[in-house]
């Protein structure tokens, strides 16, 4: 089951998202920093009422939390790599915990197909996601194998407005 904000219990069931709780998702998801005025504004309703509909959104689970977009490579991590794991089989919980751990873990995911867990991690250099892969990830028990897709060029997305 999944938990509330800062880990505090489990989640409400889901609401259902209506057209102006769309519109402030979208508005946060493009600056995480617009005022409370200023969504209000966008979107046509009270201060207050924006103000009760992101804390909703917030208790609810939609909005996990608020962050910046960094540029990797500026930030002096400008080798990326999806890295694919293969894992005993009922071992994701344990393996996504030691993963949660890695330094320049940047997303975990279960997946089907040929491997189990994608990875993807942000490095100064290829000597460190090296020593990353062939050091930490191969001594984990539960990691059958690991195979490592180079990221040559990376473009994050922006939120369909």
């Amino acid at each position: 089951m999944a938990e509330g904000p800062g880990g505090i219990g489990p989640l409400p069931p889901a609401r259902p998202l209506d057209a102006i709780d769309q519109d402030i998702l979208r508005m946060l998801q493009a600056d995480g920093r617009a005022s409370v005025r200023s969504v209000a504004e966008r979107v046509h309703v009270s201060r207050a009422n924006a103000y009760a509909r992101i804390n909703r959104l917030v208790e609810d689970g939609v909005i996990r939390g608020f962050g910046a977009r960094v540029d990797h490579e500026r930030a002096g991590h400008g080798t990326s790599a999806y890295i694919t794991l293969k894992i005993v089989q009922n071992t994701w919980r344990t393996v996504r915990e030691q993963l949660r751990q890695l330094p320049g873990a940047s997303h975990i995911a279960l997946v089907g197909g040929d491997f189990d867990v994608l990875l993807l991690v942000h490095t100064p250099d290829n000597r460190t996601l090296r020593e990353l892969v062939l050091t930490r990830l191969q001594a984990i028990p539960e990691v059958l194998s690991t195979r490592t897709l180079l990221v040559f060029e990376e473009e994050d997305l922006e939120p369909q407005g």
